[in-house]
């Protein structure tokens, strides 16, 4: 009787519950697509350390990010570390930015990340084309398919100069996207070494332990006899890359800031809608308190309203956001949909419309059944 009651105040004015589901949508639209494209950027920043098998990372004092290491860390912190009572294993690994020219003239930014797969510690993910195997062959990188106009190459085969090393593209990865708009250029470690002319700095040592080895006493032990060095988690190296890129930047902060605006604009959407809903329907309302009907059974037909309202706008604000995921994907910042966001976003939905119901049971809870018999 509740649904019923619900259904028909809802539907007797097919244009206002038009303009509630039209406000629903854009609202669930607008945050879905903010946090999916804050979920996209974060998985960028982040790909490259979530991929890496490290306990611990060891960087030079301050860097703040993945992309943001330099060369400055030599063979001698290797050694200290390797010492150290727990540590199992030490991994180089080189990121640094390097200019890449482009085979028909003019030149871009790149992001070189040196390191060997055989080590266990960071290797080219994603691969779709190639193998580790063929980006160890002469003068070999592997390179993201999406970034071939920007790269000035169309595939396998193509060649390129990176500082003033003549690379070739032997293997491609998918989906591999920069926060930077630096491309990802993986190639071995000693490849990178070359590219650079040093033959002994690396940007970061990946620290894997041994079984049973507590991670925050190795890591005591390691600040001790690392001078000028920081050692982190994986945790802390992934927090700190975020807070750079995202929130040091305003890029976290306008997302998250165009989320928020959605959700009030929907909330007051809906509110409006479910208020004046109410008030054109106050003769009714008083006529069922004055047959008896509790204030509870018709505050239960206004959020079965605001239930009915947020479970259809939901259904099609998740399906047009799902189309913009689609045709987001090859743009410079794909759009990421998880199950734990599509769940928050109707629990947020459903919130709303809860919300928006207040307004209208505000109003309904000082009808006076008396009113009915003034007609």
């Amino acid at each position: 009787m509740i649904l019923t009651l619900a259904f028909r105040n809802l539907f007797h004015d097919r244009i206002r519950l038009a303009v509630t589901l039209v406000g629903i949508l854009f609202s669930i639209v607008l945050v879905a697509v903010q946090l999916g494209l804050y979920l996209g950027a974060s998985k960028m920043i982040t790909d490259n350390i979530d991929h890496a098998k490290a306990d611990l990372w060891i960087t030079v004092y301050g860097a703040k990010s993945f992309e943001d290491g330099g060369m400055l860390l030599t063979s001698r912190e290797r050694h200290q570390a390797l010492a150290t009572p727990g540590v199992k294993a030490v991994i180089p690994l080189i990121v640094r930015f390097a200019e890449w020219r482009k085979p028909a003239g003019g030149s871009t930014r790149v992001v070189i990340v040196g390191s060997d797969a055989e080590d266990g510690g960071l290797e080219p993910f994603n691969l779709v084309q190639g193998t580790w195997e063929d980006i160890k062959s002469p003068e070999a990188v592997a390179i993201d398919k999406s970034y071939f106009n920007e790269l000035g190459v169309k595939g396998i085969g193509d060649t390129a100069q990176v500082q003033n090393s003549r690379v070739r593209i032997r293997a491609l990865t998918d989906g591999v996207r920069s926060f930077t708009q630096a491309p990802y250029t993986y190639v071995p470690l000693n490849r990178a070494r070359s590219i650079f002319g040093d033959s002994d700095g690396v940007t970061f040592y990946l620290v894997q332990l041994q079984p049973g080895a507590n991670v925050e006493k190795v890591r005591h032990d390691l600040q001790g006899r690392l001078e000028g060095a920081e050692v982190l988690t994986q945790g802390e190296f992934r927090d700190r890359s975020l807070k750079q890129w995202l929130f040091r930047t305003g890029a976290g902060v306008a997302l998250i800031g165009g989320a928020l605006l959605g959700s009030l604009v929907g909330t007051v959407i809906v509110a409006q809608t479910l208020y004046s809903s109410t008030k054109d329907h106050l003769g009714e309302f008083a006529t069922l308190r004055a047959l008896g009907s509790s204030s509870g059974y018709i505050h239960q037909v206004i959020l079965a309203q605001a239930g009915i309202s947020a479970v259809v706008g939901y259904a099609l604000g998740i399906s047009i956001a799902l189309t913009i995921l689609v045709f987001s994907r090859n743009t410079a910042l794909p759009m990421v949909m998880t199950p734990g966001l599509a769940f928050w976003l109707f629990t947020l939905t459903v919130g709303m419309c809860a919300i928006s119901a207040l307004s209208a049971i505000v109003k309904v809870t000082k009808i006076d059944p008396a009113t009915v018999f003034n007609r």
